[in-house]
């Protein structure tokens, strides 16, 4: 009986001992997977530009002087590789995030749409090496009018709110964002 008597007694004291809680942890922790998920994004577009240009040459000849003139047409895009992004690129602390991306670049250099190019005027033979150096000037005429410090920035600034709004769908309150 003495025992019976103890063995309430412990069962008694262990049981006012143990107790289950019941709670959330609001902490958010990175995980490996999450990283690979934003690499895997690939190449995230920011700001789209057209374009078209209106490029010629001239061959001056003896008798007459032979002229191209070629409409060149575009799209710049503006974004980044999320590729690029660093192993230490994302700290989190937890429900804040601190995050350092890749400069917003051009994503593509071959940005002319060949398909779309046309002979405005064209009069005498003109090489593939002609065509090829008029292409040449096309491409950087658009690059010198399109990759503006004013696209880059508003790239920028699309590109600012849009990873403000996949951390804030993660769950994060505090987005600390610098780009490289």
């Amino acid at each position: 009986m003495v025992a019976v008597v103890a063995i309430f007694f412990w069962v008694k004291s262990a049981l006012k001992s143990n107790y289950v809680e019941i709670g959330s942890n609001e902490q958010i922790d990175t995980t490996p997977t999450q990283i690979q998920s934003i690499r895997d994004i690939g190449e995230w577009e920011f700001l789209s530009v057209s374009a078209e240009e209106m490029v010629d040459t001239v061959r001056k000849g003896f008798f007459s002087d032979d002229e191209l003139v070629r409409i060149y047409y575009g799209t710049l895009r503006l974004g980044i590789n999320m590729q690029q992004l660093s192993d230490d690129a994302i700290t989190i602390q937890g429900d804040s995030v601190q995050a350092t991306f890749p400069k917003v670049t051009l994503l593509d250099n071959d940005f002319i749409d060949e398909a779309k190019t046309k002979s405005f005027y064209e009069s005498g033979k003109w090489t593939p090496q002609a065509h090829q150096a008029l292409y040449q000037k096309a491409h950087r005429q658009m690059l010198h009018h399109c990759l503006t410090p004013e696209n880059l920035t508003t790239a920028q600034s699309n590109a600012e709110s849009q990873l403000r709004n996949l951390f804030t769908q993660l769950g994060y309150k505090t987005i600390t964002l610098h780009f490289e």
